[in-house]
């Protein structure tokens, strides 16, 4: 009976001592080919037996850092990140620091720039939409110095930890399905700061900016709550709040990135009047999330027939307002739009390479590079004439093509005609023989209205209106 109730003690005390643990997880965003920030507190994370001590050393660094598993399973290391190089590896184990087990080898990481890309379809479109600029990188983009992981659409009513998605290497094949103007960011950026590049693409397209902003956030505000309602479900569209946040952002907030890209509108031209607020009201849930006043550059929605009620414009007007609100950047495009019948402008090349000289510029202090489009300043009114002030056009403005295409004015009636605009250096004198005392000036602000007016550095000017009509 003795050696009986022995044998349980021995085979336990027998198990304990050959190193047999439960094999310590990582979410998918942390594998092989992954691109973690450089010079950052990046995260480690995953799961494990509770109360488990988990060991991780990376081949840049001699030491061995440890954690313990929480009672619930959990575990989390914070990892110093050197400048960007690599390949490295990082090598995860249980057991004990001399007696590995359950081990996990993270091959060919590097040490980069790693952004989120967000949206719905023009952030999403790729070569398989026919786009000629990525057709032509086909034979040439490889690349081992970008990297891509393409989070695949879901959703949540709850955040989730953990999406199926993997880190590739910018190829032929992997470029294909993978964002345009994601990638000749990442092009741009790889070649002029030579340092590695990840881009983390969670899009959707015809998905409102609702179902990317936690759900209690827009319930919780009348106003949101208000404009969330006019969304109309879609068979296949998720439109209520927080369903996409939950499901392809909730889970990547322990990645340290360097900041993100928004490239969506489209979707909120039906409720516009609220949609500044619901941006930095989103913008501002995810840097609480990263725990960092990341920077964040969006593109404001190319001119399209929306209906002819002016709700585009509209939507730009709110879009060009969240610049205020503290480390964004807005990109117009009105440009690059050869039909204004089809809401998904194919020239991807140029919206990635401005997004890249914003970042160039403002995140990485890189000199000598234009990326602010000139914008509406102020006016002041002389006679017959208004005066339109202009700012971020340092060496003065110019007109493509012939007379300022889009540019009305109007009196105290509130009837808009076709002004005439004359360029002395960044001012813009508006005026018309129909009105003999203008009140008001409006450029490009219509649905799908194109206009001809740039700096002189090739930047076209921001749609504006002055009045609140």
């Amino acid at each position: 009976m003795k050696i009986k109730c022995l044998l349980p003690l021995l085979l336990l005390l027998l198990l304990t001592g050959t190193g047999v643990f439960a094999n310590v997880r990582l979410p998918a965003v942390l594998s092989d080919n992954m691109i973690l920030q450089q010079r950052s507190t990046a995260k480690l994370w995953g799961w494990c037996e509770p109360g488990e001590k988990i060991y991780v050393t990376p081949s840049w660094a001699s030491e061995i850092d440890s954690v313990k598993g929480t009672r619930d399973g959990n575990w989390q290391l914070p990892l110093s990140t050197p400048a960007a190089g690599g390949p490295y590896t990082i090598q995860i184990w249980t057991g004990s620091a001399a007696r590995r087990s359950n081990t996990i080898v993270l091959k060919n990481v590097l040490i980069g720039e790693v952004w989120v890309l967000s949206g719905q379809s023009n952030m999403e479109m790729c070569e398989t939409w026919g786009l000629p600029d990525v057709q032509e990188e086909l034979p040439t983009c490889y690349n081992s110095q970008i990297h891509f992981f393409h989070v695949p659409r879901t959703t949540s009513l709850n955040p989730q930890d953990d999406v199926k998605a993997q880190w590739t290497e910018c190829d032929s094949n992997t470029l294909k399905s993978f964002s345009a103007a994601g990638y000749f960011f990442a092009k741009r950026l790889n070649k002029e700061l030579h340092v590695p590049v990840g881009l983390i693409e969670a899009a959707w397209g015809g998905t409102p900016a609702e179902v990317w902003t936690p759900a209690d956030l827009v319930t919780g505000d009348s106003t949101l709550k208000a404009e969330a309602a006019k969304q109309h479900p879609y068979d296949g569209w998720p439109y209520l709040p927080g369903y996409c946040y939950n499901g392809m952002i909730a889970p990547l907030t322990s990645f340290s990135i360097a900041g993100a890209l928004w490239y969506q509108g489209e979707a909120n031209v039906g409720a516009p009047s609220s949609y500044a607020r619901l941006l930095e009201t989103m913008i501002g849930s995810w840097r609480k999330a990263w725990n960092s006043n990341f920077p964040f550059y969006y593109v404001q929605i190319a001119p399209f027939t929306y209906g002819g009620k002016n709700q585009g414009a509209l939507l730009r007007e709110q879009e060009a307002a969240v610049q205020t609100f503290g480390n964004t950047g807005m990109v117009v495009i009105s440009d690059l739009v050869s039909d204004t019948t089809n809401i998904h402008p194919k020239d991807k090349h140029d919206v990635g390479i401005r997004l890249a000289n914003w970042a160039l510029a403002a995140t990485y202090h890189q000199p000598g590079i234009v990326y602010k489009n000139p914008w509406y300043l102020g006016m002041e009114t002389k006679g017959d004439r208004i005066i339109i002030n202009l700012a971020d056009a340092p060496t003065g403005l110019v007109v493509k093509g012939g007379d300022i295409r889009t540019l009305y004015i109007a009196g105290d009636d509130k009837v808009w005609y076709p002004a005439e605009g004359k360029i002395e250096g960044s001012r813009l004198i508006v005026s018309s023989r129909e009105v003999k005392k203008p009140v008001a000036v409006r450029y490009q602000f219509s649905d799908a209205g194109i206009g001809n007016l740039f700096s002189k550095e090739g930047l076209p000017v921001a749609p504006f209106r002055t009045d609140s009509w």
